[in-house]
């Protein structure tokens, strides 16, 4: 069976390493891995592949590849591989989702309390020199992670273990889910619809989005569901940038409308230059590092191998997507 590996990036640490094509050539022997390292080589390496490892399948390389059978993303998020003719197509899409869910719950921890306790001040007047005690304590000072109301909207993989940590830490939890608000979670008091997300705003401490990009999610928090949310109401975004509209956030952070932002997903990535979110104050830039760990590729790996054995055998794989609700 001939196998792409194609997950390569601009940036080192989204590119698979050859080790690690190497060991799984080890480990299946009987298979022909192709290991591409840009678009290029994937469009030709693709034409007989029957599977594709691979963190994004074009339109003009999935053309191309009329023995595919399988794609498996090392990424939780495959929304920019669901144009039409991969929906239409018979392929079975697997992705990464849980991979991560650990790792970016603590990016989400550690921001909200760098955010509550003010310490992006505290490090300006540190490198300033100045003793800040009352600028810090002045109003509304450093908060508690305790007692804090929490939504979380999307309740898959991530926003699950974002809701054990936070509670475990004393918040109240609330989650937003596109299914059933009668499933239960033992870290959530209470899981409700889409619909009531507006409703749900104004008394929200902390909003983290988590939900996977689909058409119904982009802009999900826009114009008025930042003008609904409290003056002290901070969000975190750790799912993709276009589901928050960018511009919609840049004004609301100006006006001084909410707390705060801590961003680690932008509309336009590298976040370019000139966007007004790297010199605000009130806001904390991260380069879309929340999912990443020192054994990530291991862990993405090993996942992998595990649905490689599965697809072998005929066994269900595991993480199917969906590919018509996006995830």
């Amino acid at each position: 069976m001939n196998i792409l590996v194609s997950i390569h990036s601009p940036f080192v640490m989204w590119n698979i390493p050859a080790g690690h094509v190497d060991g799984l050539r080890r480990q299946f022997p009987q298979h022909t891995f192709r290991h591409a390292t840009n678009d290029d080589q994937a469009l030709t390496l693709i034409h007989d592949a029957e599977v594709a490892f691979s963190a994004q399948v074009t339109c003009e390389q999935l053309e191309v590849a009329r023995l595919l059978r399988w794609i498996h993303s090392p990424a939780a998020g495959i929304g920019s591989m669901l144009f039409p003719e991969m929906v239409e197509r018979p392929i079975v899409m697997t992705n990464s989702r849980g991979v991560s869910a650990q790792t970016i719950a603590e990016h989400v921890l550690a921001v909200t309390l760098a955010l509550f306790r003010r310490l992006p001040l505290a490090f300006r007047r540190q490198r300033e020199h100045e003793w800040a005690q009352d600028e810090i304590s002045a109003a509304p000072g450093n908060r508690a992670l305790a007692g804090s109301r929490i939504l979380i909207v999307g309740l898959g993989a991530i926003g699950s273990t974002v809701a054990k940590v936070m509670s475990a830490l004393g918040a109240q939890v609330t989650a937003i889910r596109r299914t059933s608000a009668s499933e239960r979670n033992p870290f959530v008091g209470e899981i409700a619809t889409p619909v009531r997300l507006r409703a749900l705003l104004p008394s929200t401490d902390v909003v983290v989005v988590c939900a996977p990009q689909t058409r119904e999610t982009r802009g999900l928090i826009g114009p008025d569901e930042l003008q609904a949310m409290s003056p002290h109401c901070i969000i975190v975004n750790v799912s993709r940038g276009p589901l928050i509209d960018e511009d919609a956030l840049v004004a609301t952070l100006r006006a001084g409308r909410i707390g705060g932002a801590a961003l680690d997903v932008f509309a336009h990535e590298p976040l370019p230059p000139d966007s007004p979110l790297w010199d605000m104050p009130n806001v904390l830039v991260t380069p879309h590092t929340s999912g990443f760990r020192a054994d990530h590729w291991d862990a993405a790996t090993t996942l992998f191998v595990d649905n490689l054995r599965r697809f072998e055998e005929g066994r269900p794989l595991l993480n199917v997507v969906d590919k018509l609700a996006g995830y």
